[in-house]
């Protein structure tokens, strides 16, 4: 086993390289809006998956996610043979693609606190003029004694 510091020195290495080779080595246009989020190496630096997101073409488009990985999965004999040639060590990784899921995520969660946001204006709306139930002081006030 590797110790942790080195796996994620060479994770970190496996995603410069393999961004960089997306941007200026791979000419495939279905990988010209990829960007690579993270890169986990496994323990024994055998295996490492990439993570990537893809962007839509214009603005509101959805992204060829099916096209993408079909891409990567091309490309993928001559990125490791990139990540075996900057990285020097002496057996070079498989690479896995992975789609990664968190702007997805993110933008769900955006979604959750806008709507819990406006859940919360609407109650301080009906709250604003709103009169108490029952009596003005509902809790009991101490008895008075009368002197004797």
């Amino acid at each position: 086993m590797v110790d942790a510091p080195r796996a994620r020195k060479l994770a970190k290495r496996i995603g410069q390289i393999v961004a960089s080779a997306l941007e200026h080595e791979v000419k495939d246009p279905r990988l010209a809006r990829v960007t690579i989020t993270d890169v986990k190496v496994t323990g024994d630096l055998h295996d490492a998956t990439v993570f990537y997101t893809a962007l839509g073409d214009k603005l509101d488009a959805a992204p060829d996610l099916q096209g993408v990985a079909a891409a990567l999965e091309s490309a993928k004999g001559v990125l490791r043979s990139l990540v075996g040639q900057g990285t020097g060590v002496r057996f070079t990784p498989t690479l896995s693609f992975v789609a990664d899921t968190v702007p997805e995520d993110a933008k769900h969660i955006d979604d959750l606190l806008a709507r819990a946001h406006a859940a919360d204006a609407e109650v301080a709306r009906l709250a604003n003029g709103a009169e108490p139930a029952g009596e003005p002081d509902p809790y009991r006030a101490p008895r008075e004694e009368a002197d004797e």
